[in-house]
């Protein structure tokens, strides 16, 4: 008698009732490891620690998977813009004006207790082929509204500046964290070979209040610390002194190659050796390609005005010219940008968007410098394609009120309840995900926190945050700590 084709298995597939039984149980199997991942009940990947070349710590790296983006760039309007009066329109709030917020009697928030429900100061109307609702406060930018992917349900840990711009930076409220870029980096290197990997570029009126912290890379190596300039500010020292010509530079520095190779040479095992030759020819190679970069004499006249880089207000023309080198560094193919507006030196509202007390008169003066600059900014990067595969990041440490603090013209600090926006890479346009409740007091749908928001950037650059770490003092750090998840909702 002949063998049977089948298996013993394969002959009880034959029988329908023994079919459908199997595939029943396979059909539970997939879904309770489903729940069972959702719920982070199955074990996590190991830990996933890229290698790097001490020689060239900036090379290139894969990421974990296929990403949608190869470069970020992220906006930090540094002082908590107020969500009320730029993106979550609320019409309860408007029809509810100079009235009190329920359940807030004696509401006590960072400065003190609040007072009535306010409407926004300025008018909301529909914008592009989507209709999206977005104020008058940035006109330019509320036009490229239909490029936008808003998140209006964003929350942070800390209703105070410093801790509240240390978590969206770096995931930690507490100091001593490395920021995402410093992350970023760390993980993918870079594909310039001549500017650095993470580059940081400050308000013209000076830093944020977290300053460094934004750019620190803390326990990471210090090869990966974001690198501070901007357009009226370049990197200091790189210039040629006066006394050495050109020849003799270009000769002293091929003499120090080869001295640097033949003592590497005797010390192969020398990881910080190789380390600190690496970064004494990036900072060669910077002399020449920063001083390029930063040089915005090769733009166009139409150009310079369209970024308003030749307006007659300084802090606006030279934030215009930081957006400008901004563009500048994503076209060179540096992969981390971070670009802020706002700062602390001149006090509270006064460079920043803290507007506690004259939001208004203060935001007045603080909006144009911003949307201009920023709304040509995007539609460079869109007409050149940058945003193919640039994912655009536009945040804030956190919210403000929906009322008016007691005795006072301006909105108090709001962590419950504020908007983000995405744009470029890998993210939906015109879109908007979650929203706060009828004031924008708190988050009530799809409630998202700092922690998703840098899940969702590091998934779109094509890491996994779970396995993204670094081993410091007995822990396991990582950007996203303990928490998040990627915000699916956001993908395109």
């Amino acid at each position: 008698m002949p063998a049977s084709p089948f298996s013993s298995a394969g002959k009880q597939l034959l029988s329908r009732r023994k079919f459908l039984g199997h595939a029943a149980h396979g059909l539970s199997a997939v879904a309770l490891a489903s729940l069972l991942d959702r719920d982070r009940l199955l074990a996590d990947a190991p830990p996933w620690r890229p290698t790097i070349d001490p020689s060239y710590p900036h090379a290139a790296r894969p990421s974990h998977f296929s990403p949608k983006a190869k470069q970020c760039l992220v906006i930090f309007c540094s002082g908590a813009i107020s969500q009320i009066d730029t993106f979550d329109y609320k019409p309860e709030l408007i029809k509810r004006h100079d009235t009190p917020m329920p359940g807030s009697d004696k509401l006590i928030t960072f400065q003190g207790e609040n007072g009535n429900l306010i409407r926004p100061l300025w008018p909301f109307k529909p914008r592009g082929e989507s209709g999206k609702m977005v104020s008058d406060l940035l006109p330019q930018l509320a036009e490229l509204t239909d490029d936008m992917c808003f998140i209006h349900s964003m929350t942070a840990k800390s209703n105070t500046h410093g801790p509240g711009e240390n978590q969206m930076s770096t995931g930690f409220t507490l100091d001593g964290f490395p920021g995402m870029g410093c992350w970023v980096t760390y993980a993918l290197g870079s594909e310039c070979d001549d500017l650095p990997a993470f580059v940081a570029i400050p308000d013209p009126r000076g830093v944020p209040q977290s300053a460094t912290n934004h750019w620190n890379s803390a326990f990471l190596p210090a090869v990966f610390q974001g690198t501070p300039f901007g357009a009226d500010k370049p990197i200091p020292h790189l210039d040629r002194p006066a006394s050495l010509s050109e020849t003799s530079e270009k000769n002293l520095r091929e003499f120090l190659r080869v001295m640097n190779d033949q003592h590497l040479k005797q010390h192969p095992d020398d990881s910080e050796l190789a380390a600190r030759i690496a970064s004494y020819e990036l900072a060669g190679r910077l002399q020449i390609r920063a001083a390029e970069v930063g040089n915005l004499s090769t733009e166009s006249a139409g150009t310079l005005d369209r970024y308003g880089a030749t307006d007659p207000h300084p802090i606006k023309a030279g934030f215009a010219r930081n957006c400008l080198l901004a563009r500048r560094l994503i076209e060179k193919g540096v992969r981390f940008v971070q670009l802020f507006n706002g700062a602390y030196a001149m006090g509270e509202g006064v460079g920043n968007w803290d507007g506690h007390r004259f939001l208004h008169d203060q935001y007045n003066l603080h909006a144009p410098i911003l949307d201009q600059p920023l709304a040509a900014l995007l539609v460079d990067m869109k007409q050149r394609g940058l945003l193919d595969q640039t994912l655009v990041a536009f945040v804030t440490e956190f919210g403000r009120m929906p009322t008016f603090q007691k005795g006072a013209s301006g909105r108090d600090h709001n962590p419950k309840g504020f908007t983000v926006w995405l744009a470029g890479a890998g993210v939906k346009r015109a879109f908007s995900y979650g929203a706060t409740d009828e004031f924008s007091y708190q988050a009530v749908e799809n409630v998202a926190t700092v922690y998703d928001l840098h899940a969702t950037i590091l998934h779109l650059m094509g890491l996994d945050h779970h396995r993204l770490s670094y081993y410091h003092n007995g822990i396991e750090r990582r950007l996203t700590d303990v928490h998040g998840e990627v915000i699916k909702g956001v993908l395109a």
